[in-house]
């Protein structure tokens, strides 16, 4: 079942004659079209994909089960189809429909609109085997990345230097871009969950935590690495240790059929037994895909089950104001007894 099927399937749980998809990685999943102007409307047996004159070629070839409809005024040409169609209730994104654009549908639209919460978004948890393919690729550039970034980071260099060779390195192994605005963050600053590069000199006896990750064909990858330059403070060597086992317990924990909130449970009553529960304030990872940010959560409120074919990273990290701080990062994927290591980079200590 491909992934229009998928809605088309769902829209009768849903009980809604129609949905309109219009936010761009929704559409992107549903469709196949990387451009930036269209909208989908879908039916229980029909599929039209409504673009301007700017992209109908383009959507010809991408959006491939979809009749291709040319009309710059979507909200018109939607008001076309319910009538034609015969539809009586539409259901809308309601996490990305604007008040204005509610108001626009309200107003052309003679069908009733219903709001859907997250209708592709749940589809999206589970990945298909080409988004595997492409995740994979994703974290294996971040990975040859990371090794040849360990070559620069050395006392005098910036923060901000490392953030343009670890952008361009990951650029010469195919990448389209990083997945997010890199997080290079050194000494005292490593303190900071997401600290992104400052123009701050690399000192020795910094902890330098980077959190990187590729985007290559739409898809993206997420891990993170801490190393030393020089010999650091004992108390980061330790905690680097805490935070190192955490992620094993998360790692080791991971299977299908297990709830994400017992994963971050695991992992936050370790790095507590430690004495450090207060230092990890934030969540011990996430799905991602087309969004570096996507559902599930490994957090204490969520109430999602891993399936086979999700994709997560897992991340503890420790957290010292005025001293630094510690953060590893994986990204698995969710298997039937156990799950699969994606970014292979080490994980010992590297002095550098």
């Amino acid at each position: 079942m491909n992934t229009l099927e998928k809605i088309q399937a769902n829209l009768e749980k849903y009980n809604i004659d129609a949905i309109v998809v219009e936010s761009p990685f929704n559409r992107r999943y549903l469709t196949g079209f990387t451009g930036t102007f269209g909208v989908a409307f879908i039916s229980k047996d029909q599929a039209k994909f409504i673009t301007d004159f700017r992209y109908t070629e383009q959507a010809a070839n991408q959006a491939q089960h979809f009749d291709i409809i040319e009309n710059r005024n979507t909200t018109k040409e939607i008001a076309n189809l319910v009538q034609t169609m015969g539809i009586k209730t539409v259901g809308f994104e309601e996490e990305h429909v604007t008040f204005n654009q509610y108001r626009q549908l309200e107003k052309e639209l003679n069908a009733s609109l219903i709001p859907i919460s997250s209708p592709v978004e749940d589809l999206r948890k589970v990945k298909t085997d080409d988004e595997i393919a492409k995740i994979k690729t994703a974290a294996s550039i971040a990975d040859k990345a990371f090794t040849k970034i360990l070559n620069d980071i050395r006392p005098g260099v910036t923060e901000m230097d490392i953030n343009n060779k670890l952008e361009m390195y990951m650029r010469d192994a195919g990448a389209t871009s990083s997945s997010f605005d890199l997080i290079i963050a050194s000494g005292d600053r490593s303190a900071l969950p997401h600290g992104v590069a400052s123009n701050k000199i690399i000192e020795t006896g910094d902890m330098v935590t980077l959190d990187f990750g590729a985007l290559y064909e739409g898809y993206c990858s997420d891990m993170t690495r801490t190393v030393a330059v020089g010999e650091p403070d004992q108390q980061l060597k330790d905690i680097y240790e805490i935070v190192k086992r955490a992620l094993e317990l998360g790692i080791s924990a991971v299977k299908s059929g297990v709830q994400c909130k017992y994963i971050d449970t695991v992992v936050r009553d370790f790095i507590s037994s430690k004495g450090y529960g207060e230092n990890f304030g934030h969540g011990t990872g996430h799905s991602f895909g087309l969004e570096i940010h996507e559902g599930p959560y490994f957090s204490q409120k969520s109430k999602d089950v891993l399936e086979t074919g999700m994709v997560m990273t897992i991340e503890p990290g420790i957290y010292i104001p005025n001293l630094g701080g510690v953060r590893i990062e994986d990204d698995v994927l969710v298997t039937e007894t156990a799950c699969e290591i994606l970014t292979t980079s080490p994980k010992e200590l590297i002095f550098l």
